[in-house]
Order: structure tokens, then sequence, then C-alpha cells
């Protein structure tokens, strides 16, 4: 039995969750786990962070590596596709958009979001860094229709719960999307939510989000 556990605010719990009912792989999931650096909680997940996957016992974590086992575990509905070039192409997208795109704007969420201060030099090297981010995604994306080419992919699921963010952060921050170069975005993010498997992770979050704030 394979069980997913994290929360459904938290958008590498949801790429995950995406590639879970893409795949068609039944899933048990435990959506009141939070990041901790208890004890315990670090027993189980070593650097304290969300999601992890339960797999009869086992636990694996990190969302990467986990979507490549469930891609080597359930090979039937691939999300990789069987080309080792445009593997590698798929991979990249992924690190360019979570590595070089949603962990930059990330260093704002708690000025933005929680009340705490950022520094007017973490400002400024955010908006440097997320402009290459951009750049490297505008270069390689295909949006044919999906981000990869003509097969959805992983590198959509990561699109899809990622890129909002980097939109919100921008406008608020800077005053500007920066994803606003790239006319296929708001497109291709739509075309993304009206499948089943996204909309409902969609639809999921958006409830997890408004519980959270009562």
């Amino acid at each position: 039995m394979i069980r997913l556990c994290g929360f459904r605010i938290s958008n590498y719990h949801n790429k995950v969750r995406i590639a879970l009912l893409e795949k068609g792989v039944a899933f048990e999931e435990d959506e009141n786990v939070r990041p901790s650096q208890k004890d315990e909680y670090v027993a189980k997940s070593p650097m304290g962070k969300v999601p992890y996957l339960e797999v009869d016992g086992t636990r694996i974590r990190e969302s990467s590596v986990i979507l490549e086992y469930l891609e080597e575990a359930y090979p039937k509905k691939p999300l990789l596709p069987k080309d080792l070039f445009e593997r590698a192409r798929v991979r990249e997208l992924v690190i360019f958009i979570e590595l070089h795109m949603e962990l930059v704007v990330r260093r704002l969420y708690g000025g933005l979001f929680f009340g705490s201060s950022v520094s007017d030099e973490t400002r400024q090297q955010v908006e440097k860094d997320i402009a290459k981010g951009v750049r490297a995604l505008k270069a390689v994306a295909k949006f044919d229709p999906y981000i990869a080419g003509k097969e959805l992919s992983i590198a959509d699921c990561a699109a899809f719960v990622h890129l909002p963010l980097v939109t919100l952060v921008t406008k608020t921050a800077f005053g500007r999307d920066f994803l606003e170069d790239m006319p296929q975005m708001k497109p291709y993010l739509k075309m993304l939510g009206e499948r089943p498997a996204f909309a409902r992770v969609s639809e999921d979050r958006k409830a997890a989000t408004a519980a959270a704030k009562k």
C-alpha cells in the first residue's frame, strides 16, 4: 500500500499527488502532516520536510525522488518520454522551475505573506535571480501543448504547482508578473487545470487554504 504524507497547501506535495492521480496509482493520503524539526518527525523525514511516501512501510523522501520511483514502479502510464534526450529535457525543465524559479521567489515568502522582514539586498538579488530563471524557462519551454512537448510529463506537474507562485510573488513584490513575457503561459496553465487530476488537486488546495485561514 502506498501512502502520501504531507499537506495540500504544499506545492511539492501537490506535485506528487498530481502524478499519482495521472498515473492511476491507488494510494492513501495523510494530509495532516506538517514539516517539523522534532526528533520523532525527523526520524521519518530526515530533512524535516514534506512530502514523503510510504510504500509497504518503507519511506521515500524528496518529491523528485518520489516521482522517479513512481515512474519506474508504474511504467504503464509514463510521465517521462522514452527518448533519453527528451527525458533529460524534462528533468532540465523541472530543475529550472524548482531550483531557479520557485526556490528563488521563496526567499520573499516570509516578508510578503508572514510578516517577517526581508532586506533590500535580498529583494534585489531575488529580482536578479528570478529574471535568470525565467530566461532559462523561456528558452526551453515548448508549449506544444505541454511544456516539454506533445506528451504530459512530470515537468507539467511541477509547472502547475510552482509557476502560479512565481506570478503571485513577482506581482506582489515587483509590481509585474515576470512570466508575462511568455504569452503561452496562461492558456497552458488553464489547459492543465481542465484535466481532472490537476483540477482535483487545485480545488483541494483552495479548500485547504481556506480552512487554514479560519
